[in-house]
């Protein structure tokens, strides 16, 4: 069965999956209107293999930038889909669109080797 990632509804549920996550938290940022659906829909089944595939090596977060204005503020997000990998609740990466399977394997192996 493969890991969902967490949708927290509003801001502090955000913080409380940063603060609780063991290790770095993959955190992409999608919008409710029709364009970044379509692309964010796409993105929820790649993080998803990915997230089954890497085990605890992440947790992933899908953020609503309309329920959670705060997280989309912080970490500077102004489109959707954006992926933001942060540790100790800072943004260690980013990238900004929708990344195919292979994208999102790269920018993971490149930022979690990165953070040891």
């Amino acid at each position: 069965m493969a890991r969902r990632a967490h949708q927290p509804l509003e801001d502090e549920e955000f913080d409380f999956i940063l603060s609780m996550a063991p290790g770095p938290v993959l955190a992409y940022f999608c919008g409710s209107w029709p364009k970044a659906l379509e692309a964010c829909r796409a993105m929820d089944a790649v993080v998803g293999e990915l997230a089954e595939e890497y085990g605890t090596r992440f947790t992933a977060v899908r953020t609503d930038m309309t329920r959670c204005p705060g997280p989309t503020r912080r970490f500077a997000v102004t489109g959707a889909p954006t992926a933001v990998l942060i540790k100790g609740g800072e943004a260690v990466a980013s990238h900004a669109g929708p990344m195919t399977r292979e994208e999102l394997r790269e920018f993971l192996d490149t930022h979690l080797g990165e953070l040891g």
